[in-house]
């Protein structure tokens, strides 16, 4: 299953969520939901996972959590605000760079259209 395949399920998965329960719960119930949803589908989530930083050789552990991690190649960033800023985009795509994947969501269930939701992070991987 490629990045792309796996995404367009979460994303499916997500807009189940969004138009059933649409924007205002916190972050953590949209993250027990989806994580839900997509273990449904047959897809292996991690939830919260710790992520290692190395720098001069050095392994700093545990530097940041991922939100998800699924199928061990996308990585999501879950939130719940009424809008995204432009960090929020950068700090997915720093998380994408240092797993070492190539594809990561940035969604925000707390977003007042559908249109605005899903963000798609690319790193290396064809557009």
């Amino acid at each position: 299953m490629t990045e792309n395949d796996i995404a367009k399920m979460v994303v499916n998965a997500t807009y189940q969520i969004y138009t059933k329960l649409g924007p205002g719960l916190l972050e953590s119930v949209y993250e027990r939901i989806l994580v839900h949803e997509l273990k449904k589908l047959g897809l292996k989530v991690s939830v919260q996972q710790d992520v290692d930083i190395i720098w001069d050789e050095i392994v700093f552990e545990a530097a940041f959590r991922a939100d998800m991690v699924v199928e061990d190649n996308d990585v999501i960033e879950l939130k719940a605000l009424e809008q995204t800023a432009k960090i929020h985009k950068r700090q997915t795509l720093t998380y994408v760079r240092l797993t070492g994947k190539r594809l990561g969501l940035l969604i925000n269930l707390g977003a007042e259209s559908w249109s605005e939701v899903v963000t798609r992070v690319v790193n290396g991987l064809p557009e």
